[in-house]
């Protein structure tokens, strides 16, 4: 073996910390030199952001949640062509449920400002026609029964407050940031916390300074890495994204052996009680992990990025919405190649269903709003050139929901137990563990008008709510009921179904038990 001298081995030290510093300090330059960007070129990088959303979201409708746990293989073709977009206009719309949920806080921006408070948000979603799922349909029941953000996002009032919802809403959060993520985490935690909460925050305010950055630099890989400085280095979110990042530069030639990792480490969902014990996995992190995958190997590739991270699988939809949204802002409109902007035109000038916003709308009032913040934050606009104060990222605030809480068991209900009705009125089951979270929903008969069904909860014989349960599926509460943070020990809980009528009824699922070690802790 060839000996290496002393004075070898003090020259390498040397040229590394010479590497490692010029990497700091380029990287300290580069946020601390405004960046100057012409308004035509803000003005393309926005409408690349939304028009990238649309694409993604439109190229993943057809396989969405069709994968669950496994990815969709190459041997599915995953079409696309110049009548895509329009079909979904004309005959399922509520796929754009992430850009209109998204415009609906544009539209609350352009009407009351850009201080409008987080209730004016609240109230418009709540209120809106449009149909929700997941956190986003337990935040909208507790405002309307009076329980207010960010109430309506916390983990103990909101089973669902880790799933995607947030993440798959803070585009224009992002958007309206150019190069100031710090600001894209303030309207994060203003407008995030209506639904989401600790991990399904993050994937939000991940999600939106990725967004931001993309319009100040043009490498993937900065920006994922830059971005994730706006979270926690505790959280799990933060340690999810950071294996990501870790098995890419370990097998960067293959997406499916970092999306197999991720699979092994990060796929027991922990609160949606969809999810929990299921293939199926709504959690932000999982499908964070599966944007950064499509975003990574897709290396700057529009048709890799979109590719990648729809075959991922779960949200496949959402997940190159974000993807194609986030690297259509790098690219700007004008580069995103014409084989994915094909029938694009033929819906720009239309509204989104259950809005008045189409897409050239939100073209323009995203640009109008990304100046108005540019100079609430020290920019400078004229006709021809923006100067933007690029920011460094900063963490935003540690919050984690389900702390300490872990699902370790689904409770198997009698045949007949599973059901509230007129002729059974009450159920109980016993369990041991410090909470638990029961799904279903309010059902009737299709002839019959929607009433309101009342049941009464009692933990351990101490009547704990009334619980209002809407047999209107927009209004809906997406939980019977839960309790978290219980003394750990055995309890019984008891429902009674208040106002009985013939061809109403209450269905209930399995109940999920938490305790405070996993089941499979070793002792």
């Amino acid at each position: 073996m060839r000996k290496i001298s002393l004075f070898t081995i003090f020259i390498l030290m040397l040229m590394i910390g010479i590497s490692c510093n010029h990497s700091k300090s380029g990287e300290s330059s580069f946020f601390d030199k405004p960046l100057k960007i012409t308004r035509a070129e803000l003005a393309d990088k926005i409408k690349g952001g939304w028009a990238g959303q649309v694409i993604g979201c439109t190229y993943g409708g057809p396989t969405e949640f069709h994968y669950l746990g496994e990815i969709i293989p190459d041997s599915f073709p995953i079409v696309w062509d110049s009548a895509r977009i329009e079909w979904y206009y004309d005959h399922e719309p509520g796929l754009y449920d992430d850009v209109y949920m998204d415009l609906t806080f544009v539209e609350v921006f352009e009407k009351e400002g850009l201080d409008a408070p987080a209730s004016s948000h609240a109230k418009a979603f709540a209120n809106a026609d449009y149909m929700l799922w997941h956190a986003n349909q337990a935040a909208r029941y507790n405002i309307l029964n009076g329980i207010e953000p960010p109430a309506s996002g916390y983990w103990e009032n909101n089973p669902h407050s880790d799933d995607i919802d947030f993440q798959i809403e803070a585009d224009f959060a992002g958007l309206m940031s150019p190069g100031m993520g710090n600001t894209a985490s303030e309207f994060c935690d203003r407008l995030g916390h209506i639904m989401n909460y600790g991990d399904g925050w993050y994937g939000g305010v991940y999600v939106a300074n990725m967004y931001a950055l993309a319009f100040v630099s043009h490498d993937v890989n900065f920006i994922a890495t830059q971005a994730l400085k706006s979270i926690p280095e505790e959280s799990e979110f933060y340690n999810c994204m950071k294996d990501v990042m870790n098995w890419q530069k370990q097998y960067p030639d293959d997406w499916t052996k970092t999306w197999l990792k991720v699979q092994e480490k990060w796929s027991n969902d922990v609160g949606c009680p969809d999810g929990v014990f299921q293939p199926f996995d709504i959690d932000a992190k999982i499908n964070s992990a599966y944007i950064l995958i499509g975003l990574l190997y897709g290396e700057g590739d529009y048709s890799k990025t979109l590719e990648i991270s729809a075959r991922c699988g779960q949200d496949s939809d959402c997940n190159p919405a974000s993807a194609g949204g986030i690297l259509g802002t790098m690219l700007g409109y004008s580069n995103i190649p014409p084989y994915w902007k094909q029938g694009l035109d033929k819906v720009e000038d239309r509204d989104f269903k259950y809005t008045t916003i189409s897409l050239n709308d939100v073209y323009e009032m995203g640009l109008t709003h990304a100046l108005q913040v540019i100079k609430s934050e020290g920019g400078k606009a004229n006709e021809q050139i923006i100067t933007i104060d690029v920011q460094h990222p900063q963490p935003v605030k540690l919050e984690q929901g389900f702390e300490g809480h872990y699902p370790v068991a689904r409770l198997s209900l009698s045949e007949k137990d599973q059901n509230l009705t007129l002729n059974h009125t009450q159920i109980s089951f016993e369990f041991e563990g410090i909470g638990f979270a029961l799904n279903g929903y309010s059902n009737k008969e299709k002839h019959l008008d929607d009433t309101v069904q009342l049941v009464k909860v009692y933990i351990d014989n101490v009547e704990t709510e009334t619980v209002k349960l809407p047999t209107n599926f927009t209004i809906r509460r997406h939980d019977i009921c839960w309790k978290y943070k219980l003394n750990k020990g055995k309890h019984t809980i008891k429902l009674q179904l208040l106002n009985p009528e013939k061809g109403y009824s209450v269905w209930l699922n399995k109940p999920i038990i938490y305790s405070d070690q996993p089941v499979n802790k070793e002792l």
